[in-house]
């Protein structure tokens, strides 16, 4: 398959990609291993939300997070222009990831593929050809976007099958997969599972398995029938780092090893909670990238050989901290909750609807008026309209009302606000720490940390 290979000087000065080389030559400075994340959605309101949800509210200061320790700049998200109009425009996931891999910018919807639909050569594949371990580790089902643009060419992200089977067809390209997608990889056409096996792989389908991977054999590991549960509701809440711990050690002890790893990590729900306006999804998901990045920070410490770059897509949902012309943010009940709103909102459906059952599900005191309102919901459901881009259709219309009144309850009590079920234009922040990470200071477009990705890696 020919690749189309990013020109490194478009959209950077002259002066600086010579100045970044040079530096690259003189200083030897080119890590042996890069860690790429993507907290999906993660626009900048959800990590200035989220110093305030981790804050210590017996101290006075408000706490630093590991996200303001390693701040570096910010990435603009744009997509390719559509008949010549660029401002405006607005990046889906699939087109983004696509500047984050290849370097390139494209149409909405493309996975790995140039405007014109020709296959572009990621990152990922290149480190594979300089005979680096890869490894991709996602909280979505695996074929979704983020993952697949790293992994696969294919003019459409709706094509969940034939990304899945071309993780086989076009040639195995990563050592290790964590995520899920048990609907796509385990169909009564295919069963790529077992394709995977006898190519090798060693199969896992719990996070149990995490801790016992064999040394001498690539992983497949599938945790969820597509992607897996939100965080509130998992079996561990902070799976994304255990994934990631478990994934560092293997691609860090694989039989390339001396050559070093690339891995793409992506918080993925993240996204979908900012889809959902899921203020109290959104929080848990971002204090599980949080933690990946505290432990990946410490393995740093120990292989000071290793880049981290860590940036979003897009930014979803229109967030904002503080709303209602209120000059006030409460994430206080968000530190308490235990479940998802969609699990509260299927239990409210399922049960009878009293201010202790209801409030032991919120894990805080409802008001009377709160109470009357999921009661509305349910007994008169025609009166609340249905929202929400990850909804099960299977869902009853009590079950859907009650959803959205769950999460209004939510934003009251926190006064959070909206403005969208999609994504947004603004410019994302972007992390880096590690060898190399001064190469990502300033503001920068998401095709230019490609472009230094694949710098750093001799290209």
């Amino acid at each position: 398959m020919k690749y189309l290979l990013p020109a490194l000087l478009i959209s950077l000065s002259s002066a600086t990609i010579a100045q970044e080389n040079n530096t690259i030559v003189e200083s030897k400075a080119a890590p042996k291993n890069i860690i790429m994340i993507i907290g999906d959605g993660m626009g900048p309101a959800y990590t200035t939300a989220y110093r305030y949800y981790n804050d210590d509210p017996t101290t006075e200061a408000v706490e630093q997070t590991i996200f303001d320790k390693y701040l570096t700049g910010l990435s603009s998200t744009y997509p390719a222009a559509d008949n010549g109009k660029v401002i405006g425009t607005v990046t889906d996931s699939a087109a983004a990831a696509t500047a984050l891999s290849t370097g390139f910018k494209t149409y909405n919807g493309a996975i790995g593929v140039d405007i014109n639909k020709k296959p572009l050569q990621t990152v990922l594949e290149w480190a594979k050809l300089q005979g680096k371990n890869t490894g991709v580790v996602v909280t979505s089902q695996i074929n979704h976007a983020t993952p697949a643009a790293y992994l696969a060419h294919n003019e459409s992200r709706q094509n969940y099958n034939d990304i899945a089977d071309s993780y086989i067809d076009d040639g195995i390209k990563a050592d290790l997969y964590l995520g899920g997608g048990w609907k796509y990889f385990i169909r009564e056409d295919r069963d790529l599972v077992s394709e995977f096996k006898k190519a090798g792989f060693h199969y896992i389908d719990d996070y149990s398995g995490l801790t016992d991977l064999p040394k001498n054999k690539p992983v497949l590991g599938l945790f969820g029938n597509s992607g897996l549960p939100w965080a509130l509701d998992d079996t561990n809440k902070y799976r994304l780092s255990a994934m990631t711990k478990a994934a560092v050690h293997h691609l860090s002890d694989y039989k390339n090893k001396d050559n070093g790893f690339f891995m793409l990590i992506e918080a993925s729900q993240i996204d979908w909670a900012g889809h959902g306006n899921d203020i109290a999804g959104a929080m848990a998901e971002t204090d599980d990238l949080a933690k990946t990045l505290e432990y990946l920070e410490h393995f740093v410490e120990h292989h000071p050989d290793t880049l981290v770059i860590v940036t979003a897509d897009h930014s979803t949902g229109g967030f904002t901290v503080a709303a209602n012309g209120i000059y006030e943010w409460h994430p206080e009940i968000l530190r308490t909750m235990k479940h998802s709103v969609n699990y509260i909102a299927k239990k409210l459906a399922k049960e009878s609807i009293t201010n202790e059952s209801a409030s032991n599900l919120f894990s805080f005191t409802l008001t009377k008026d709160e109470v009357n309102l999921l009661l509305e919901s349910k007994n008169n459901p025609e009166k609340q309209k249905s929202k929400g881009l990850y909804q099960d259709k299977r869902s009853s219309s009590a079950e859907k009302a009650l959803l959205i009144t769950v999460k209004n309850i939510i934003d009251l009590r926190s006064n959070s606000g909206w403005t969208s079920g999609g994504h947004t234009a603004i410019d994302v922040p972007v992390y880096a720490f590690g060898k190399g990470s001064e190469l990502f200071k300033g503001h920068q477009d998401n095709t230019d940390i490609a472009k230094k990705i694949f710098t750093l890696f001799g290209q």
